[in-house]
C-alpha cells in the first residue's frame, strides 16, 4: 500500500512538473512573440536625409515617403509648421496636394464610368443638353476623357474669362459649390474652342471644373461629398480634407508660406490660404505624408494594396498616355512641363529613372506635393513642402533623385 502511494505521489509530481515547464515554455514563447512584435522593424526614418534640404532651399517644412510592394519603407519629416516658431512638423501633419487632386476626381469618373451613369466619351452637349444652343461650335462634341487629359482643344488657364468668372462665383452667395460650377460651365461653353480635341495639349483648371459639373450631374451629389465617400472613406486615408490644411485660428499644420517683399510669409487659414473651393475637382485636397504615401501604394499596385475601388484595367486606363506634353521650361511649379499626359496622371522620364514613371506634381502658390510611381515593381514615393515657387521645386526635384538613386533601383 505504501509502495503504491509513493508511486502515486511521484507519478503525481513527475506530470505536474512536466505541466510546469510546459506552461513555461508557452509563457515564454508568447513573452518571445510579443517581443518580436514590438522590435519589428518599422520604417526608416527620412529625418535624417531631409535636414539639409530645409537651409539649403528655405523651406519651412518637408515630408518625403518612400513605398516599396505596398509597405512604406521610409517615411520623414522636418521643420516647422510655422516660419518663425517651433512647432515640429510629424508625419500625421497636413500638407496640401493641389493639382494632384485630379488624379482623384479621375478616379471618381472612372467610378461612374463602370456603373454606366457616364462614358469616356460622354460629351458635354449629352451631360448638359439644355445648354446645347449657347455652346460655341465644338465645344458640346468635347469629351470626358478630352477634359481629364487636357487634350479638348479648350484654351488653357491663362484665358481671361477664366479669371473673371472664378473672381464672380464669389459673388453667388446662394449658391452651394456645385451650383457655382454648373454656373461657370454656362458661361464657359459660350467660348470658342482654340484647337481642335486631342491635337495640342493646354493644361486647364476648367477642364477638371466641367469634369465635376458631369460628375455632379450625374450622381446627385456634390463632388465634395464624392471625395469624402468615394476616395477618403474607402482608402482610409483618415487625414484628407478640403481646402486650407489648417484651422482657422490654429496652427493646427504645417501652414503654407509665400514670398512677399523679399521675405517668407505664414498664411493662416483663411480665404487668401489656398485655390478658392470652387476649384475643387482641380486642386484643392490636403493630407498627411503617411496618407499621401497610402494613396500612392494603392495606385503603385493597380488596387491590389488595399480595397478594390474600380477594375485594374480601369486603372490602367487612367494612367495610360494620351497626349504629348510640349516641354515647357517656364511651367509654374506644380504644372506639367513634359512627358505625357493620361487622365489625371503625367507620365515623366526623368534623367535619373531606368524608366517613365507615372507623376504628378500640385501647387496652390504656397505648398508643393510631388508624388511618383512605377507600376511595374509597386515602387512609389511622395514628396511635401509647405512653400510654393521655383526654390521649392529645386528642392523637391533634387530630394526625388536622391531617394530613388536609393530606394529606386
Amino acid at each position: 500500500m505504501m509502495k503504491r502511494m509513493k508511486l502515486f505521489c511521484l507519478s503525481f509530481c513527475v506530470v505536474t512538473l512536466i505541466a510546469g515547464v510546459a506552461a513555461t515554455d508557452a509563457c515564454a514563447q508568447r513573452v518571445m512573440a510579443e517581443k518580436t512584435k514590438i522590435v519589428a522593424k518599422g520604417p526608416e526614418s527620412l529625418g535624417p536625409a531631409l535636414e539639409p534640404y530645409l537651409e539649403k532651399y528655405g523651406l519651412p517644412a518637408l515630408g518625403a515617403a518612400v513605398v516599396k510592394d505596398g509597405r512604406i519603407i521610409s517615411i520623414g519629416t522636418v521643420g516647422t509648421r510655422r516660419v518663425g516658431q517651433k512647432i515640429p512638423v510629424t508625419t500625421g501633419d497636413r500638407f496640401h496636394i493641389g493639382s494632384d487632386t485630379k488624379a482623384m476626381t479621375a478616379l471618381i469618373a472612372a467610378m461612374y464610368v463602370e456603373e454606366g451613369k457616364l462614358r469616356w466619351d460622354s460629351s458635354v452637349e449629352e451631360v448638359f443638353p439644355e445648354l446645347k444652343r449657347v455652346m460655341a461650335p465644338g465645344m458640346g462634341s468635347i469629351t470626358l476623357e478630352q477634359l481629364l487629359s487636357h487634350s479638348s482643344g479648350m484654351p488653357g488657364d491663362d484665358e481671361p474669362l477664366f479669371t473673371r468668372l472664378i473672381m464672380e462665383s464669389f459673388s453667388r452667395e446662394n449658391d452651394n459649390l456645385n451650383d457655382a460650377r454648373y454656373w461657370m460651365l454656362t458661361k464657359w461653353v459660350s467660348r470658342p474652342i482654340a484647337a481642335a480635341p486631342r491635337r495640342r495639349f493646354a493644361y486647364s483648371n476648367m477642364g477638371y471644373i466641367m469634369v465635376g459639373a458631369m460628375i455632379e450631374r450625374v450622381a446627385g451629389r456634390s463632388w465634395e461629398e464624392l471625395m469624402v465617400e468615394r476616395v477618403f472613406t474607402p482608402l482610409k486615408l483618415k487625414s484628407g480634407g478640403l481646402g486650407p490644411q489648417s484651422t482657422v485660428g490654429r496652427t493646427d499644420a504645417p501652414l503654407p508660406h509665400k514670398m512677399v517683399d523679399g521675405k517668407v510669409k505664414p498664411m493662416l487659414s483663411g480665404v487668401f490660404s489656398d485655390n478658392p473651393l470652387v476649384l475643387g475637382p482641380a486642386g484643392t485636397a490636403h493630407m498627411s505624408v503617411q496618407d499621401f504615401a497610402r494613396w500612392a501604394a494603392w495606385n503603385a499596385s493597380a488596387g491590389k494594396q488595399g480595397p478594390r475601388l474600380v477594375r485594374p484595367e480601369t486603372l490602367v486606363k487612367l494612367r495610360a498616355a494620351v497626349i504629348d506634353v510640349p516641354e515647357m521650361k517656364s511651367a509654374a511649379p506644380g504644372t506639367p512641363s513634359h512627358g505625357r499626359y493620361a487622365l489625371g496622371w503625367g507620365e515623366v522620364k526623368f534623367a535619373w529613372a531606368r524608366e517613365p514613371l507615372i507623376y504628378h506634381a500640385g501647387s496652390n502658390g504656397m505648398n508643393l506635393a510631388l508624388i511618383f510611381f512605377n507600376p511595374n515593381n509597386e515602387f512609389a514615393m511622395v514628396l511635401m513642402t509647405n512653400i510654393g515657387g521655383e526654390k521649392a521645386n529645386e528642392a523637391l526635384a533634387a530630394l526625388a533623385e536622391e531617394l530613388y538613386r536609393k530606394h529606386g533601383k
